[in-house]
């Protein structure tokens, strides 16, 4: 079973799943799923219980959930092409430690805009939501900034899944619009950069429903309905072997 990802959209941080998997190169396809209304349905949390994308079917048929898990998933297996490392080395370590902070801070910073944007509010609530994120957003921004400092990518002189990962939350400032990103130069360095990536553009590219040419090992799109047959196919093959 070539393995599935379900993304997202619109803006989904799934996002940095596809361009790890575009980076990694091996073949994958794609499950779209609209948020909210897909997301949330009884169809989707047979695959995720939570109701939240990212999520990846792999080719053994199991369900892999949270995009720190799928990352190291994707990560185990790009170790030979510079993807991820060795569990047990420093620069595992590092990475993990890059991975959490995004997911913790860097996201986390966003959650009261994105709670604002999907839930009607009085004025008042609105306001306190919106003042809330802008000042975490800033915060993350400037912690983030000075952690990167002069460095080509995140960790250092090469890429990694932490700027997939980056790649997909980064671009909620713009969505947003509480904070520029010029303030903050080098981030700002690094998010250009990843813009000019093919995976990124590929990405892009997907969530807009544009006529998308891979770089990696994008092989087609997959319904949610065809999918979840599939995955218990799989299964029942495994148990019956």
């Amino acid at each position: 079973m070539t393995p599935i990802l379900f993304y997202g959209v619109p803006s989904g941080c799934s996002f940095g799943s596809i361009v790890a998997l575009e980076w990694l190169g091996r073949p994958y396809r794609l499950s779209r799923i609209e948020m909210p209304e897909v997301v949330t349905s009884d169809a989707f949390r047979r695959i995720n219980p939570v109701g939240e994308t990212p999520a990846l079917a792999t080719d053994g048929g199991a369900i892999v959930t949270e995009s720190m898990a799928i990352l190291n998933w994707i990560g185990a297996r790009g170790i030979d092409g510079s993807l991820g490392f060795a569990q047990g080395t420093p620069e595992f370590d590092r990475l993990n430690q890059m991975l959490a902070y995004l997911n913790t801070t860097f996201f986390n910073a966003f959650v009261p805009l994105w709670h604002l944007y999907e839930h009607a509010s009085d004025d008042t609530t609105k306001a306190v939501l919106r003042e809330f994120g802008t000042i975490k957003v800033k915060k993350a921004h400037a912690q983030l900034e000075a952690m990167l400092g002069d460095r080509p990518w995140l960790l250092g002189d090469r890429r990694t899944l932490a700027d997939a990962y980056f790649a997909g939350i980064a671009r909620w400032t713009d969505y947003h619009g509480v904070v520029n990103r010029a303030d903050y130069p080098n981030l700002d360095r690094l998010y250009r950069k990843l813009q000019q990536d093919p995976a990124v553009r590929f990405a892009n590219t997907i969530e807009a429903e544009g006529e998308a040419k891979s770089a990696g090992g994008f092989v087609g799109h997959v319904g949610l309905e065809q999918a979840w047959a599939e995955i218990v196919a799989k299964r029942e093959q495994r148990l019956a072997a």
